[in-house]
């Protein structure tokens, strides 16, 4: 006869830790961490977005993942697209900022056109983000397009 008590099922407990790794950016971008770059306009997300991203040859899709005091904990590349093209989901774009238990996220993307007009289907994806951290607890701030000296604030444009 077998004993009860080895019979049943046992939990098992396991436990996962995510370390993000904060990087130090070189001097001539900012500061020399990123985390000590605060984001109070899209002006100062913009200025970030066109050093990283905005002289691509191709549609880069990047997320900040931004603290309660609006403070950068990471810059994430989250798609690399074509010379016109880049496709982007919520799952992708939110995942870094679950990562790194964000308040908030604000996102760009290049234009290598050097045309800062937004698409369909950039006010498409907007809206699907905005709906998606409105459900998952993680704010959009703002959808920028970049390009090498210039940007599009799609919020102070009325598209969110």
């Amino acid at each position: 006869m077998t004993n009860a008590k080895n019979d049943t099922l046992q939990p098992i407990y396991e436990i996962v830790k995510i370390k993000a790794e904060r990087r130090k950016l070189p001097k001539k971008y900012l500061s020399e961490n990123l985390t000590d770059y605060t984001v109070r306009s899209p002006q100062d997300f913009a200025n970030i977005a066109m050093k990283f991203i905005g002289d691509e040859d191709r549609e880069i899709f990047l997320v900040a993942c931004l603290s309660t005091k609006n403070q950068i904990q990471s810059l994430h590349r989250c798609h690399i697209g074509s010379l016109n093209a880049s496709i982007v989901t919520p799952r992708e774009v939110f995942k870094t900022a679950f990562l790194q238990n964000a308040s908030s996220i604000i996102v760009a993307h290049t234009h290598p056109s050097g045309i800062c007009t937004p698409s369909p289907k950039d006010i498409d994806v907007t809206e699907r983000l905005k709906q998606a951290g409105e459900l998952l607890g993680v704010e959009l701030l703002d959808h920028l397009i970049v390009c090498e000296n210039d940007f599009l604030s799609l919020k102070e444009k009325g598209y969110m």
